[in-house]
């Protein structure tokens, strides 16, 4: 008989996050992107970026199919393949320097990378040089390698397609397609890595069911306001999380800790 898997004890940082999770999963289902941004320097705060990484993949892929497969059927598949084979092909990478790295030295390369990200998308940052497939194949490594780190594969991409000719809708739909088929590929990649450890595995599982409550909230708001007013909602919740999950800000969760214990 196989011996069950033993459930996260329900304490302080579990309650965190499930919490971020959820909102991480509203922003998802509104913008079509925000899910790594918003989790991964939170759960790596919590749990550290490997576990981080681990959560993000399990719970970013069963959920989102229901939001997928509508989207395959508007994504401009020759905008997609070039950035998901640049992807594939440096994701590995960002995986090898997640398994090598330091915990705490990745923790902030992490937030600062995502705070920066964040903010150049806030501010309007947009590639304006050539549209053609070595440019996209590029924007797909830098993707995958920050796919492999902490699965935000977004920022590159996101300032790559939004300067593009692209209606929002497509942008998103491309979004959803591309960020699915790259937790596809990280779930092979960290398989082979042998970061699939159980502790790691039941936070991922424990989190599902709340990502996916927030998915049906932000796909079910997406439409009631503006395309500009969701991807501002959903880039002050990522700055927001990378700020929170600045090991500098570290004293703030023991204090917290201290005071629910």
């Amino acid at each position: 008989m196989v011996p069950a898997l033993p459930f996260p004890e329900p304490d302080l940082p579990l309650f965190l996050l499930l919490a971020t999770v959820l909102v991480a999963g509203v922003a998802r289902g509104m913008s079509g992107f925000g899910t790594g941004m918003i989790v991964a320097p939170v759960a790596g705060a919590l749990y550290g970026p490997k576990t981080a990484l681990v959560i993000i993949v399990i719970m970013d892929s069963l959920p989102v199919i229901p939001l997928t497969l509508p989207a395959m059927r508007h994504a401009r598949w020759r905008e997609v393949v070039p950035v998901l084979v640049g992807l594939a092909l440096l994701l590995p990478a960002g995986v090898a320097i997640l398994r090598i790295g330091d915990p705490l030295m990745l923790r902030w390369v992490i937030c600062v990378a995502i705070l920066a990200c964040a903010t150049g998308l806030w501010r309007g940052v947009r590639y304006r040089g050539p549209r053609n497939a070595t440019v996209s194949l590029t924007v797909g490594g830098i993707a995958g390698t920050l796919s492999g780190i902490a699965s935000i594969p977004g920022p590159p991409v996101i300032m790559y397609w939004l300067a593009s000719p692209l209606s929002h809708a497509i942008v998103r739909a491309n979004l959803l397609v591309l960020f699915f088929l790259a937790e596809v590929l990280s779930i092979g990649n960290l398989w082979i890595a042998g970061l699939f450890e159980r502790p790691a595995v039941m936070l991922g599982l424990a989190a599902t069911p709340v990502y996916f409550l927030g998915l049906l909230g932000g796909w079910r708001l997406f439409g009631l306001a503006s395309e500009e007013a969701y991807r501002r909602t959903t880039l002050m919740l990522i700055l927001l999380a990378a700020l929170l999950a600045l090991p500098a800000a570290d004293p703030l969760f023991a204090i917290l800790g201290r005071a629910t214990a």
